[in-house]
């Protein structure tokens, strides 16, 4: 992954004495799926709609597919063919059908998806006679992901995209987000929910206050790979916890200790949530 899909260089977006995104840096790389993250009022959206021509920034550079988002008239036109955006929220003519809905949309691509191709992707298939005011939260969100992803594109925006799925439906939305990523999308996925982060993306971003903490992926992040690793067993009756950074040299000590399998004996290393809580903190502090 060496072609640059977005660069952004000394962003700056403030609003009144507010700095929302303090000087960021970093790439989006061809193909990849980057997963931005943090707290609420962190910079992540605003960042997004600046990445999107959404809203315009302060100072900075930014270049998304090889232009600047502030562009506007025909050459933004032909850009935007190129982007797909899944927002938190969405209106709609609500007495359209999802079949109606989808076809629609598609006529504003040059080279959308199949509409019917689109609408089982993601498991709307028995809903595309149904109104658009007919569908749960859920389907409607559904339904944002197919017109997203409609007009092909080379880089796909999902912010928030599975709020209101259930356990079933994330999952499959997963499914086709990796077989996005298969056929070359660049994907930048915003999302409060740390596992999916983990499951999709091949590198994330930490931001808190406009300010970027750390960069890297899922196993790495914010030092995630070297670790302690916490080694936890029942013992008389008792759960003992240890945390240690050579965990083969003190499992070795606890096998001496017993005959046979050792009771409840489980060894990981601190999970994604605990090192993006840990790294927030010490951003605060």
């Amino acid at each position: 992954m060496s072609e640059i899909a977005v660069r952004v260089r000394g962003l700056v977006k403030t609003y009144g004495t507010t700095q929302a995104v303090a000087g960021i840096d970093f790439d989006v790389y061809a193909g990849e799926v980057l997963a931005f993250l943090g707290p609420n009022g962190a910079g992540k959206t605003t960042t997004v709609e600046i990445l999107e021509g959404f809203r315009d920034r302060d100072s900075g550079e930014v270049s998304v597919l090889g232009v600047d988002p502030a562009i506007r008239g025909a050459e933004a036109r032909s850009w935007r063919d190129q982007l797909g955006i899944v927002l938190q929220s969405t209106s709609d003519v609500a007495e359209l059908t999802v079949s109606e809905t989808v076809r629609h949309f598609a006529t504003l691509y040059s080279n959308p998806r199949d509409p019917s191709e689109v609408i089982d992707s993601v498991g709307l298939a028995e809903k595309r006679t149904s109104r658009c005011r007919e569908l749960s939260g859920g389907q409607r969100r559904r339904l944002d992901v197919a017109l997203g992803i409609l007009g092909n594109p080379k880089l796909l925006f999902l912010d928030e995209p599975t709020t209101g799925f259930d356990p079933e439906a994330r999952r499959a939305f997963w499914d086709l987000i990796r077989l996005l990523r298969a056929d070359g999308t660049t994907i930048l996925l915003t999302t409060h929910y740390l596992d999916e982060a983990e499951a999709l993306a091949d590198r994330l971003i930490v931001i808190n206050r406009g300010v970027i903490i750390d960069t890297g992926t899922p196993q790495s992040i914010g030092g995630r790979n070297q670790a302690e690793a916490i080694i936890s067993w029942n013992e008389n009756n008792l759960l003992q916890e240890l945390r240690t950074t050579t965990p083969t040299l003190a499992l070795g000590e606890i096998i001496r200790r017993f005959e046979g399998e050792i009771p409840e004996l489980r060894i990981r290393r601190p999970s994604l949530e605990e090192i993006y809580l840990e790294m927030l903190e010490s951003n605060e502090s």
